[in-house]
């Protein structure tokens, strides 16, 4: 197996699995639409890429130096996992077309933040580069990340898409209730999980 077929697999197997980033685009596409959603998806993206950069080239060592750092930043992605889970069980269940603020959904901020505050993006990006650029070799960084982005990008994107297939039979408001309080649990269910990890 090539080293980028390899590369590939663990990108795929990180980003396509479900976690919080990936609930919320199936959410937020059930209940805003594709497009509105894509924002969320391209933010995510494009925030853990840069986290796995980062992590290529030397973020981990700062880590290592200073590991309180790594707590805090767990705390934090609880913290935010519990928020959204919040906003989620409150909604009123109402569809993007029909509210005043059409369309909103997730900004593409929120999704980039989601990925940093994520305990699963930072040892994805820690086991990525750990496994396939250990040596430093920047050259490998960069192909890790540019790789990896595509892969994000679509994984993301295929949880969107099956929430604009869900979005056709939310059509009432207590569905999308429903709906949004079961994303609310998993939410909650994997903060929780992240608490006992």
């Amino acid at each position: 197996m090539s080293i980028f077929l390899s590369m590939a697999a663990f990108a795929l197997a990180s980003s396509i699995s479900p976690g919080p980033v990936n609930l919320v685009a199936l959410s937020s596409s059930a209940q805003y639409g594709l497009g509105a959603s894509m924002r969320h998806v391209t933010g995510a993206t494009v925030g853990f890429t840069l986290l796995l950069l980062l992590i290529g080239l030397g973020l981990r060592e700062v880590l290592n130096q200073w590991p309180w750092l790594t707590t805090v930043i767990q705390w934090a992605g609880v913290a935010f996992l519990f928020f959204m889970a919040y906003k989620l069980a409150v909604d009123d269940g109402r569809l993007g077309a029909d509210r005043a603020q059409a369309g909103r959904g997730p900004s593409a901020l929120s999704g980039a933040a989601m990925q940093w505050l994520n305990p699963k993006a930072w040892l994805a990006s820690v086991a990525g580069m750990g496994a396939y650029a250990a040596n430093g070799d920047r050259s490998v960084v960069w192909q890790f990340a540019a790789l990896y982005f595509l892969i994000c990008y679509g994984s993301i994107a295929c949880w969107a898409f099956a929430g604009s297939f869900l979005r056709q039979h939310l059509r009432d408001a207590a569905r999308v209730r429903l709906f949004n309080r079961l994303m609310a649990l998993l939410l909650v269910a994997s903060a929780v999980y992240l608490l006992e990890a």
